[in-house]
């Protein structure tokens, strides 16, 4: 039996800027809010830890502070599909949430991850009670709804590019991910966007050489810039190759 503590085990009180991260709670009315901040946790997920896993009954909603997330599901022939990337600003299982259910997917940690949860009960006394926070929710699964057709629509797509770009474009849908201070960049290497679309690290980094060349996106060191979000969702860009592909995502 493994001897390192759980994810559950390793659970915290948050500090103020971990709170401050947190987009819904500014939405709240102050007695909404303390009733919150007193049932939310934090943890650190490590690499390849699962956050969440199919079959396992939801006991918290979830977020994450800081790192990167993928939430994804197999069929029975053990082919995996990726529902979404989950970068930091973002909660997700709402649905799941709501209706007291088991998993249906996994969420893994692709780096190491700082997660929050609101405990399961609070989330639905705050269903209950609060105004603004029934508006995100529906907000968020409405949004989510459009994210998941997405998905499959990525998952077929035979150009890799085009699967890169569309990819990236869900990874920056403020509705979902509202990066603190309006910051656009998102902290990435080529081998976890691999991970999240499904294709090769070199195969990755020739699509984002094609992008930043058509000025849909800026690859800088540690992570990426998007120029033009439109382009990138609706593929009103040039599929040529640059001759060139770098390695500054790393």
């Amino acid at each position: 039996m493994s001897s390192t503590p759980s994810l559950y085990q390793r659970r915290r009180t948050p500090c103020a800027q971990e709170l401050d991260g947190i987009p819904w709670l500014r939405l709240l009315q102050p007695h909404e809010r303390d009733r919150a901040v007193n049932a939310i946790h934090v943890t650190q997920a490590n690499p390849g830890e699962y956050v969440c896993m199919i079959g396992r009954q939801v006991t918290y909603w979830f977020g994450l502070i800081d790192g990167l997330l993928k939430m994804s599901s197999e069929n029975a022939q053990g082919v995996s599909m990726t529902f979404a990337g989950l970068p930091p600003g973002g909660w997700f299982g709402e649905g799941t949430a709501i209706k007291r259910e088991s998993y249906r997917y996994n969420v893994q940690a692709l780096r190491k991850s700082v997660v929050a949860g609101l405990h399961i009960d609070t989330f639905h006394w705050l269903l209950d009670n609060s105004l603004g926070f029934n508006r995100y929710i529906m907000n968020q699964l409405n949004e989510r709804l459009g994210q998941f057709i997405g998905a499959r629509e990525i998952d077929r797509l035979s150009s890799p590019d085009l699967r890169v770009a569309r990819s990236l474009a869900a990874l920056f849908n403020p509705a979902l991910y509202p990066y603190p201070g309006g910051n656009q960049l998102l902290r990435i290497t080529q081998q976890e966007l691999a991970y999240l679309v499904g294709l090769s690290r070199q195969r990755v980094n020739e699509a984002l050489a094609t992008l930043e060349a058509a000025g849909a996106i800026q690859v800088e060191y540690g992570g990426l810039r998007v120029v033009d979000l439109e382009a990138l969702r609706n593929g009103f860009f040039q599929s040529t190759k640059s001759a060139s592909a770098h390695e500054k995502v790393d």
